[in-house]
């Protein structure tokens, strides 16, 4: 069973990859899967923040036309 990405999950998953980079935990045979997993981890936060920015811009909107 997958369970739903949240902004919170995936910063946390992003942070785990980048410490095993710099702390170089990581192997090279594995280095190319996380990296690309970091890529796909930051397209989904930009995503999110663009996401969340129109709904409180629209929301203000509203409230400015009240």
């Amino acid at each position: 069973m997958s369970k739903k990405l949240t902004y919170d999950g995936a910063m946390a998953e992003l942070q785990a990859i980048v410490a095993e980079i710099e702390e170089e935990e990581i192997s090279i045979d594995d280095l190319s899967v996380k990296v690309k997993r970091a890529a796909e981890l930051l397209q989904y936060c930009q995503q999110k923040l663009r996401q969340t920015e129109d709904d409180v811009n629209k929301v203000l909107s509203q409230l400015n036309e009240a």
